[in-house]
């Protein structure tokens, strides 16, 4: 006998139909004799017309309204969920995040969780009963509904298997697992049995959208084994573990990629102490992120161009704070750019083999694709390139690491 939490998300639960199918999926884990809790999304498309319904009737809205509505999409899907299980003979009950309650910070539309009560969840463990808990909400320290941002769903089913103790936290997606890179532009992608908490923390931060970052960052933290598989394909999935359950580690797991990107160039800047910062704090306070960050020296060595990234969506934002800045930056000229792409190699083996970065550059070279900007860590390499070559890059890319299925 294991303790499972199972994650469905909006497409899983898009319908009572899609609903019932979940309930039958529950009904046979408890058949096994498990202990299962279930955490539950919206509707898929509910959460983007209840946000468009606070915009409507409120342009600059007040956020711990914005919570009150937009949570209510998962206490439907909770609700319903268990009629669904009580209906083929499955004990079950609803419990939203205040009733638990899911405690979190005060940050309304991107709350933080800190802890959650599970008294009455092990209590219906002891029940032989299903727990569902709407996901995505907690309850704030001034006792304000709160909810934790896009894809917090994931995040409240892996702090409920912490919090639990739970042998496994299983998220059921529309994709049946982890694939080497997007199937649906490397049709030889295949789908991992096993990958590490490290790479998927990587190959979520730097563009797949399998799993949301902060929900592998919390299943890493707390050592919960994650699996994604589909809700609508009968077979195993991925497991997200620790490295030490890994064996045979390959040199890289997976090629991600971010069409979220946007190069900003400044030409001719000032070669002086504190230029960097002059550039980079306006924009920090702007709450404007900046990721890839490339510097080239004049032959003067009095001047430099500065090129580096942020979101795509922040572009504007971040010209125009930088055009603000002129005067003291004293920049021959700004150059814009978002036909950009990221594209990036994962693996905890490039740990202890040299040569990963050498190849990924030769490969695209061969290809004719220029790099624009290059950042490394310690299990990554990324490089932006014009968004124009983004499928070539990652076919070519796939096959140079022996990623293509047989």
């Amino acid at each position: 006998m294991a303790r499972i939490v199972m994650k469905f998300g909006g497409t899983s639960v898009a319908d009572v139909a899609r609903i019932k199918n979940v309930a039958r999926r529950v009904k046979r884990e408890v058949d096994s004799g498990h202990e299962v809790a279930v955490v539950v999304s919206a509707m898929a498309g509910v959460t983007n017309q209840l946000v468009a319904w606070v915009s409507e009737t409120c342009r600059l809205h007040d956020a711990r309204e914005y919570d009150t509505v937009v949570a209510s999409g998962e206490q439907v899907t909770s609700g319903l969920l268990a009629l669904a299980l009580q209906d083929i003979g499955v004990s079950a009950r609803s419990w939203l995040g205040w009733q638990l309650p899911v405690h979190t910070d005060g940050v309304h539309g991107k709350a933080r969780i800190k802890t959650i009560d599970t008294d009455e969840v092990i209590k219906r463990f002891a029940d032989q009963q299903v727990a569902i808990m709407a996901g995505f909400q907690g309850l704030g320290p001034d006792g304000r509904i709160t909810t934790l941002g896009r894809g917090g769903s994931d995040t409240s089913a892996v702090a409920l298997a912490a919090a639990v103790q739970a042998d496994r936290c299983d998220i059921f997606t529309d994709v049946d697992g982890v694939y080497t890179s997007d199937p649906r532009i490397v049709t030889k992608a295949r789908k991992l049995d096993k990958i590490t908490y490290e790479e998927m923390l990587e190959l979520a931060s730097q563009g797949a959208k399998v799993l949301q970052t902060r929900s592998v960052e919390l299943a890493m933290n707390h050592r919960v084994r994650v699996q994604v598989l589909s809700s609508f394909v009968d077979a195993p999935g991925t497991l997200v573990v620790d490295e030490d359950e890994i064996v045979e580690k390959e040199v890289v797991s997976g090629i991600a990629y971010s069409r979220d990107e946007a190069k900003i160039t400044l030409v001719r800047v000032p070669d002086r102490p504190g230029v960097a910062a002059a550039i980079f704090g306006p924009l920090a306070d702007a709450a404007i992120n900046v990721d890839m960050i490339v510097q080239n020296v004049s032959d003067d060595t009095k001047t430099t161009d500065l090129t580096f990234t942020v979101g795509k969506a922040d572009l504007a934002r971040a010209v125009h704070v930088i055009e603000e800045a002129r005067s003291q930056l004293n920049f021959k000229e700004v150059r814009p750019d978002p036909d950009v792409v990221k594209v990036s190699v994962i693996g905890v083996g490039m740990r202890s083999h040299a040569g990963v970065a050498q190849r990924m550059f030769s490969t695209l070279a061969s290809k004719n694709i220029n790099i624009q900007v290059i950042s490394t860590s310690e299990i990554k390499v990324s490089v932006l390139i014009a968004e124009e070559y983004l499928e070539l890059a990652l076919r070519a890319l796939h096959t140079a690491y022996g990623l293509d299925a047989a």
